[in-house]
């Protein structure tokens, strides 16, 4: 069991993560003030001392403790770290982002310090943002000086403020993003803030401060309180779920993994660490698309670095591959790709024919990694081998895998990364200049309705798993105007329901409809045994087969062809000794 600390944006990020495991967890705030949607996660509230919480702890087996409070707040890390050496448990504390520090700005070490820095500039107006808790710290200030406070506009930020004596004609209220608003309407010299992150606001404000030339104080974040107790740091949630995975690996029933375009990334930082720095680190830190770090183990060569690629529970078949990266040193900025990497030989990529199949995604992480000018040359020794077993042939990248990764991390049976790849299939599908595309379950129905259209080109044929309302949709949207479905009964009589997302998990045969749609082609047979829809081939009285096929496809017809609009769907059902039937009417369904 897990224990979140939130009610800050990385609480609701920390529990949006841990709620895609399925396993409950609890999450303590403060009071009730942020709304959140849990479902496996319960909600526990109140100001919680370190015997309460060990208390807790040992009373609900909590393995693991999340530490997402804000970065201010000094007393309850103080109380999770103490919480953390009584109970032996590990925290993952789950930071904010921050920029790195500006020097033309204003730093001070703690809010005395900050009214000592004012002084020696001569501050004699300001608008403090650092929030209502901070008018005590700032009392031996705004006692003496012109002061405004930003807090939000609620009955107990009010009367914490009327407690402390300061005065109601100089409090603001957040509205909105309002902070260059306040600083034309106060003209003070200077605003005061926290260090408080991208998640914080922080760079908004210091922006709106800078454009209006008014000087930056800012209080730098306290450091985490040390103790004798295991506390690793993550800054996003592919961290975190990392982090969880690790030091509770039971929490999560199946474990992520990362792309090849983050192996490829990690190689290229360890590899010019090493030529520009004579290091040679076992890990380095990698900041993912969406602005986290984290951390990749790396080995050596004689004259590259390397990551060996880990999918995690998902079923990928470079999982345990060897991504390598060789730099030299170079007058621009280059990726190239070098044994194992496929190229792409086919319009519809990022890149025209000709180049290393690395995508947009890893060639912009290791832009925004490495601040070298270096070639780097991504290598994978077993590349073409395995290429093989991907789409990659079916694509037309040629002589190896692809570098590729939108996110950095793979996630067990990613739906969305299985979507992706299929878009991936259409775009080069469109690119091929076919007249027509044809989408399957499969290898086994592909075969089948192959021989109908023996001049398309292999592109033109697209896997779409269980996927047809997604991948209908995906042809629309690129303009693809002449489709055929391959359809198997098992997946046709769920379609034909208007599932149109097959997988067994959130789809299953209607007995009833299927029933429906027999007696609409005029056979009566019993369903009683029937346990998969296949065996209907079995009981169908062999002259209506034709009949029972029409009106499947008839209502198959009916959820699809809305999803193309302006196209022409034609749909096949097929049967498993590759029997393909066509629609010989359109009925009309009851």
């Amino acid at each position: 069991m897990i224990l979140v600390f939130g009610g800050t944006t990385e609480g609701r990020a920390a529990v949006k993560e841990l709620e895609e495991a399925g396993t409950p967890f609890f999450y303590s705030t403060h009071g009730m003030e942020q709304e959140i949607d849990l479902v496996h996660g319960k909600r526990i509230t109140g100001a919680l001392d370190v015997p309460a919480m060990t208390t807790f702890c040992r009373e609900h087996g909590i393995g693991l403790i999340v530490d997402a409070a804000h970065p201010f707040a000094q007393q309850l890390h103080r109380n999770v770290v103490q919480l953390a050496m009584h109970t032996g448990r590990p925290i993952v504390r789950f930071n904010r982002i921050y920029p790195p520090r500006d020097p033309n700005l204003i730093w001070c070490k703690d809010y005395d310090d900050a009214i000592a820095q004012l002084s020696t500039h001569n501050i004699e107006r300001l608008l403090a943002l650092t929030g209502v808790n901070t008018i005590a710290r700032l009392r031996n200030y705004w006692t003496t000086h012109e002061c405004w406070f930003r807090i939000l506009n609620r009955a107990q930020s009010r009367q914490l403020a009327a407690k402390e004596g300061f005065p109601d004609d100089h409090l603001c209220y957040y509205e909105h993003d309002d902070t260059a608003t306040l600083l034309r309407q106060l003209r003070p010299q200077a605003v005061i803030t926290k260090e408080s992150g991208t998640s914080g606001g922080f760079t908004q404000k210091v922006e709106a401060a800078q454009s209006a030339g008014i000087k930056v104080f800012v209080i730098e974040r306290p450091p985490y309180p040390a103790g004798d107790c295991t506390v690793e740091h993550v800054n996003g949630p592919h961290g975190l779920r990392r982090a969880v995975e690790r030091l509770l690996s039971e929490f999560f029933p199946l474990h992520s993994g990362l792309t090849t375009g983050t192996c490829a990334t990690a190689a290229a930082i360890a590899a010019t660490l090493r030529l520009t720095r004579g290091e040679m680190p076992s890990q380095v830190p990698v900041t993912l698309p969406n602005g986290e770090t984290i951390h990749v183990g790396v080995g050596y060569g004689p004259d590259y670095a390397a990551v060996v690629k880990q999918a995690g529970d998902d079923p990928d078949v470079t999982d345990g591959l060897e991504v390598r990266a060789s730099v030299k040193r170079s007058d621009h900025f280059e990726i190239c790709g070098g044994e194992g990497v496929g190229r792409f030989t086919l319009p519809g990529f990022d890149y025209p024919p000709g180049w290393p199949a690395i995508n947009k995604g890893p060639r912009q992480m290791m832009r925004d990694n490495i601040d070298e000018c270096v070639e780097i040359t991504i290598s994978v020794p077993q590349g073409a081998q395995i290429a093989r077993r991907t789409f990659n042939p079916r694509l037309g990248i040629e002589g190896g895998i692809s570098i590729i990764g939108v996110s950095g991390i793979v996630k067990p049976f990613s739906e969305e990364a299985f979507i992706h790849s299929i878009g991936k299939c259409l775009q080069v599908a469109k690119a091929s200049g076919s007249p027509r595309v044809v989408i399957n379950s499969g290898g086994k129905s592909e075969r089948f309705v192959k021989g109908l259209y023996p001049d398309l080109p292999q592109q033109a044929f697209v896997e779409y798993g269980n996927y047809i309302g997604a991948t209908l949709s995906m042809a629309a949207d690129l303009g693809i105007s002449h489709v055929t479905l391959g359809v198997m009964l098992g997946k046709a009589v769920k379609l034909a329901a208007g599932q149109l997302d097959t997988h067994s998990r959130v789809a299953t045969m209607d007995k009833g409809f299927v029933t429906a749609m027999l007696a609409e082609a005029g056979c009566h047979p019993d369903l009683d045994g029937i346990t998969l829809a296949r065996e209907l081939w079995d009981i169908i009285p062999p002259d209506k087969l034709q009949d029972f096929a029409s009106v499947v496809i008839g209502h198959c017809a009916r959820h699809c062809n809305p999803l193309l609009p302006g196209g022409h769907l034609t749909i096949l059902l097929i049967d498993d000794n590759g029997r393909i039937f066509q629609p010989t009417f359109q009925p009309t369904p009851s």
